[in-house]
């Protein structure tokens, strides 16, 4: 028998649900919707030298300002995704829209670090409401396999695309406007992407929804929190000092502590019950471990190339081109190798693929001044379709684990676990990178430099190269020169080390997923989501009571949908 719940949500997309072309159309307004996310932070990362420029950012703002976005987008995602489900799918996304549009305008007239730190996290607000809305209407409009994997592979190389059009686009900017008119660009993009979708997506969700389990929202924000702020701050206190392990140690604790209340409640934001299915847990650890490794990389490769190699913004957006145009044709073709071959294959492969390019990478590193493009683009061509092969099939099969009713909260949990990786991926990798950079240029650079000289030296490797140029301008040019070289020095010894680590992570991933990650669906007990084949033997079947038949033919009463 359906429950009420049930039966308005049936219809509820029904009612809604798009047909023929328009089901092309809609998908288009949703992967819209997911690529402005991933242009964002794609397009930020390219301003980073901008902002040590213009703003004086030191490298722990600029962590700042890519994690104060993310970890506010990471906390909030699993209420987000909640409420999506209880008040519409529809209306959260184009609520996101509209608190993102205006968090970019509020950055682009930012006059501190601080300040664009503040507007980075109100755009995370509004990020928590778009990304897992547009995955779990895309799982309400494509519902059989295939085509659900085909829809996913499409949204899942936006990824891809952002990548190649963030940087782009904001080299071009920043070649022509202030810096800030990366974020201004962002305004009218959403204000386009949200009138697109109140025409061609339909609305969905699920009454029967319980309401926002606000003491999860708390522990997973406080815990989330204080563990970032701490690995953030590691390299300016020390990583044994007791006011990092503080926060680091509290972060855990309070993690475990969510943990234990989601268990306990009957009705929790996070069913953590979920994590015992190995397809839906190798599959999270899989994108998390995906996402660590490539914002650890992103936020180095994009300094490495204007500081070290001496690219403009948009030269820097073109060589970036290779790493993109690879993670959207590989997300595409991922995802259909997925339903062939089954997901342990295509992620495992992926994520050996990544590690190997990341390896290769810190291996020719220290020599990365004089290093060939080429070789670089193929190591990106090579990361970037292990990235595609592991992130879309991923995905896929954790929105296969959760019921379309559902597909809210399955869809914040995989983007959960994207920003989990993300958020951390540029504090660890970050941090490593900082702290290597530090040891090295204190132990090279030239002694006795005027005191503003070695402060913006130590902050940043941006800061160094410009301490540099005013060195040379007080008549002190061959200290600049050897201030210059061993920053750049430097930053290619923590950049080397620093992506060895990450290396070395996602090739832990590969093996974890070739370990722990199912071939194909569980045939038993699947949840009517995953698009698997579900043959009853005809025989066994036992008559339907009389009065259960009228029931579930009988007409519905409009009165009983409009409060179901």
């Amino acid at each position: 028998m359906r429950t009420r719940g049930e039966t308005g949500e049936r219809l509820i997309r029904a009612a809604g649900s798009p047909r023929g072309n328009r089901r092309g159309l809609t998908l288009l307004a949703l992967c819209l919707a997911a690529l402005i996310i991933n242009i964002d932070v794609t397009i930020v990362n390219v301003a980073l030298p901008s902002l040590v420029r213009e703003l004086g950012a030191t490298t722990t703002q600029l962590q700042w300002v890519v994690d104060a976005y993310t970890l506010v987008f990471a906390s909030l995602i699993l209420a987000a995704g909640s409420l999506s489900d209880r008040l519409g799918r529809k209306g959260v996304l184009l609520a996101g829209l509209a608190v993102f549009g205006v968090g970019s305008l509020a950055g682009s007239f930012a006059q501190t670090p601080g300040e664009l730190i503040a507007a980075r996290a109100f755009m995370g607000i509004g990020a928590a409401g778009i990304f897992p809305s547009t995955l779990s209407l895309i799982a309400n409009v494509f519902t059989e396999r295939k085509e659900r994997a085909r829809a996913i592979g499409l949204w899942g190389a936006m990824t891809g695309a952002g990548v190649a059009a963030g940087p782009i686009i904001g080299g071009w900017l920043l070649g022509h406007f202030w810096w800030g008119s990366v974020f201004v660009f962002m305004v009218p993009v959403a204000f386009v992407v949200a009138a697109l979708i109140a025409g061609a997506v339909p609305t969905s969700r699920d009454p029967s929804t319980p309401p926002i389990d606000w003491r999860g929202l708390l522990l997973s924000t406080a815990g989330m929190g204080a563990l970032v702020f701490g690995i953030i701050e590691a390299p300016n206190w020390g990583w044994l000092a007791a006011r990092t392990l503080a926060p680091m140690v509290g972060g855990v604790a309070v993690l475990g502590i969510f943990v234990v209340v989601e268990r306990r409640l009957p009705r929790p934001m996070l069913d953590v019950e979920l994590f015992r299915n190995l397809r839906f847990t190798a599959a999270s650890g899989s994108i998390t471990i995906g996402f660590f490794a490539l914002t650890g990389f992103t936020f180095l490769v994009t300094q490495y190339f204007q500081f070290v190699r001496g690219y403009t913004p948009l030269q820097t957006g073109i060589r970036i081109l290779p790493v993109a145009i690879s993670i959207a044709v590989a997300a595409v073709i991922g995802t259909r190798l997925a339903v062939m071959i089954g997901n342990k294959a295509v992620v495992a492969s992926g994520l050996t693929s990544f590690a190997a390019a990341l390896l290769w990478i810190a291996a020719f590193m220290p020599h990365g001044q004089s290093t060939s493009y080429l070789i670089i683009a193929a190591t990106m061509v090579l990361g970037g379709g292990g990235l595609g092969l592991l992130s879309a099939p991923a995905t896929e099969a954790i929105m296969g684990v959760v019921s379309k009713e559902k597909a809210g909260v399955g869809s914040a949990i995989n983007d959960a676990t994207r920003l989990f990786g993300a958020t951390l991926g540029v504090a660890v990798i970050g941090s490593i990178a900082a702290s290597l950079y530090g040891n090295r240029l204190g132990a090279t650079m030239p002694h006795q430099l005027p005191p503003q000289a070695a402060l913006a030296a130590k902050g940043s490797v941006g800061g160094a190269l410009t301490a540099a140029r005013v060195l040379g301008h007080v008549g002190l040019g061959p200290v600049g020169q050897h201030l210059a070289q061993s920053a750049i020095g430097a930053f290619l010894h923590s950049m080397s080390g620093a992506v060895l680590v990450a290396g070395i992570v996602a090739f832990g991933g590969a093996i974890l997923a070739a370990a722990l990650l199912p071939s194909r669906p569980a045939q038993v007990g699947a949840s009517a989501n995953d698009g698997s084949d579900h043959r009853t033997d005809i025989a066994s079947l036992k008559p339907i009571p009389e009065d259960a038949w009228r029931e579930a033919i009988e007409p519905i009463d409009p009165i009983e949908l409009d409060t179901a």
